[in-house]
Formats: C-alpha cells, sequence, structure tokens
C-alpha cells in the first residue's frame, strides 16, 4: 500500500495568496450578530464604560458641533481684566449631554516658529492653569455653552492668537481669538545716531523706554494709521523694515508705491540698524512739569523727583500722546536724554500740520532750554 506523501508547506506564492484571503476577510463587513459592539474599524462598547449613545454621540446622531469666537481682533490695556469670547453649541439642540472637555492655548507667532503654550484644560467644574498664567485665568461660565477665558493682569506677553477647542466623545470644534495689547509704534535712534543697533541692543533699547521690539503686523497697523519713516529699523521677527506713506526719493525711489518696506531678515549680532518699538496704553499719567526756569537733565530729572513723579520715556510720552490726547507746544527732557513734545491738534506755533511727537534730538546734557515731562505712576 502506497505511504501517504506528507504535506508540503505553501510556497511563496501560496502564502501570499493566502494573506490576500485574510485580508479581504478583516475588510469585508461584519454581520450584525446580537450582543456584539457596533463596528466601523473600531469597536466601541455600549456599556457605562465606553461609549454611551447619550454623551457625545455627535457624528453618530446626526449632531454637530459649533464653536463659535469673533472674527474682529481684540485690544487690551496693560494691566487690565480681559474676556476671549467662546461659545460652543449642537445642531439640531439635544435634550442634553454630558461635560465637555475646553482646551485654550497661545498660538506661536507665524514667523517665530515656538512650540504652542498650553493656558487652561478644564473639564466640567474642573480646571488647571500652566505656566505663568496659573492665578491669572479661568473660563467665565456664565451660561450653558459658555466657555470664555478671562485673563487677570493683561501683560505684553499675553498678546498673540488663543485657540479654543471643545471636545465632546468623538467630536470637536475649535475656533481662534486674536488679541493684541493697544500701544503705538514709534521708530527710536540711540544718542550714538542712525543705525547704531544690532537686534540685541535694539531690545535694549525698545525696553529701556517702556517698550517692546514691534511685530510686523503692529508696524503695518502704525502705517495704515500714517506713520512714515525712511529710516530701517529692527522688527520682532529679526527683520528690517521701514512704512513709506509717501513715494519720494530718499525713501526708496519714486517709482515704488507705498507700503512697508522689506530688507529682509538680517544678522542679529552684526547688522546695525535702528528699531522700531511698540510702547502698550498707560495706566498713570505723563505731564509737562509747570516750572519757573529751564532746566539741565540732571535738574530736570530731580524736579520730576520733586514732584512725586519720575521722568518720563520715550514710550511713555508717545503712549500719553496717542491714546491721552497729550498735547504741549513746549520741548522738555526725557529719560533717555532727548527732548521732545507732543502734539494732537497741530497749528502753525507747534511745527510740522501733522500730529506727533516731535523731536530735537540729544541736546548737551547741560543746556537750559528745556523744561521736562514727568511721568507718575497710578496709585
Amino acid at each position: 500500500m502506497p505511504r501517504a506523501k506528507p504535506a508540503r508547506a505553501p510556497g511563496h506564492a501560496g502564502a501570499a495568496a493566502m494573506g490576500r484571503l485574510l485580508l479581504l476577510a478583516l475588510l469585508l463587513p461584519l454581520p450584525c450578530v446580537p450582543g456584539l459592539p457596533f463596528y466601523n474599524g473600531f469597536y466601541y462598547s455600549n456599556s457605562a464604560h465606553g461609549w454611551d449613545p447619550g454623551l457625545g454621540g455627535g457624528i453618530f446622531h446626526g449632531r454637530k458641533l459649533v464653536v463659535e469666537t469673533p472674527e474682529d481682533t481684540l485690544f487690551a490695556h496693560r494691566g487690565a481684566h480681559v474676556t476671549l469670547p467662546c461659545r460652543y453649541r449642537y445642531e439640531p439642540a439635544p435634550s442634553s449631554h454630558g461635560p465637555v472637555r475646553v482646551k485654550w492655548w497661545k498660538l506661536p507667532a507665524e514667523e517665530d516658529g515656538a512650540p504652542e503654550r498650553d493656558v487652561l484644560v478644564a473639564v466640567g467644574p474642573r480646571h488647571r492653569a500652566f505656566g505663568d498664567y496659573q492665578g491669572r485665568v479661568r473660563l467665565r461660565g456664565a451660561e450653558e455653552g459658555d466657555v470664555s477665558l478671562e485673563i487677570w493682569d493683561f501683560r505684553l506677553e499675553d498678546s498673540g492668537r488663543y485657540r479654543c477647542e471643545v471636545i465632546d466623545g468623538l467630536e470637536d470644534g475649535s475656533g481662534v481669538v486674536q488679541l493684541e495689547l493697544r500701544g503705538v509704534v514709534f521708530p527710536y535712534q540711540p544718542p550714538q545716531g542712525r543705525y547704531q543697533l544690532n537686534f540685541q541692543e535694539a531690545q535694549q533699547a525698545c525696553e529701556a523706554q517702556e517698550a517692546a521690539v514691534a511685530s510686523f503686523e503692529q508696524l503695518f497697523w502704525a502705517w495704515e494709521e500714517g506713520l512714515h519713516w525712511c529710516s530701517a529699523g529692527w522688527l520682532q521677527d529679526g527683520s528690517v523694515r521701514y512704512p513709506v506713506r509717501r513715494a519720494r526719493g530718499p525713501c526708496g525711489g519714486l517709482s515704488l508705491a507705498p507700503g512697508v518696506r522689506s530688507y529682509g531678515p538680517r544678522h542679529r549680532r552684526l547688522h546695525r540698524y535702528d528699531v522700531f518699538c511698540f510702547a502698550p496704553a498707560l495706566r498713570g499719567r505723563v505731564y509737562y512739569l509747570e516750572h519757573p526756569e529751564k532746566l539741565t537733565l540732571s535738574e530736570a530729572k530731580a524736579a520730576c523727583r520733586e514732584d512725586g513723579a519720575q521722568i518720563a520715556k520715550v514710550g511713555q510720552l508717545f503712549a500719553a500722546w496717542k491714546f491721552r490726547g497729550l498735547d504741549r507746544c513746549d520741548a522738555g527732557w526725557l529719560a533717555d536724554g532727548s527732548a521732545r513734545y507732543p502734539v494732537a491738534r497741530p497749528r502753525p506755533a507747534c511745527g510740522p500740520p501733522e500730529p506727533g511727537v516731535r523731536s530735537f534730538g540729544f541736546p548737551d546734557p547741560q543746556s537750559r532750554n528745556y523744561g521736562v515731562y514727568c511721568y507718575r505712576p497710578p496709585r
């Protein structure tokens, strides 16, 4: 009787065919077997510990989660209490739903490539704030669907884009809020003259004047409001630009249209330019000190101290001119040794026909041709 031959292992072609059959079997829809969970590539349990049609059943029950945030940019003053509006709702509205997960984070500026910064995460009444937002943020929760973010003690570094995300089970939605510190952009040259600052020195120069290096967006807004300056200056992203309202030879030529001209990114250590600074709106008061006689720079500083104040910085004078309407034709000393005066209502005796802060440069500190502008902080 012939002996049975042992079974041979399938060759390469046979194994591949078996693999295709197995893959096809896995891809075929499962039959609706009572007691098995619904399947669409993943398993969802209908038990209390898994998928619950009553909680976050959005896409599986024809509901859509909609998150709404304002389209317009919001502006705030330094130290203010700010609310970033964000609301969510369902279409159609459900009879009830469980707690949602809410996350707020700050998006990086498009040009700097920095990571996102977590601000706050909340589930129901529980929430957690992160970093220097701790103790300064909370969800408003004024009514159902309100997940607006409240920020106290608004700071210069709080400016930027914020994302509000709402998650309900597998359904989620989000919106972006643009928040900017209200302020004024001004060009700054140091006492040494034009084009003397590398990027780090430009940062230090703005900080010394109660300001920060302006962003491109801030310079662009200032240009739209009428800023015209022919000297190129550093911006926050390391680029160098200047705003031109009226084309003329010394400002890039007559053939170029008005706009914010760009030199592009520059070497932050080797290249030297002026800088555009951004000064936030003031909480205190800038005023011209009424004094019986003109003062030297050192006498001006002492006179402000005697009046319970301090000599004003350039950024403070610009902010007072922009937001408080400070208007004075008398030139006065400032903390950096420059002499300037603010004109909100142009008139023949006050220089050019446009509003602005006029400058006499950096006079001899011993000259007695000027008064002084003082700054008194809020009480």
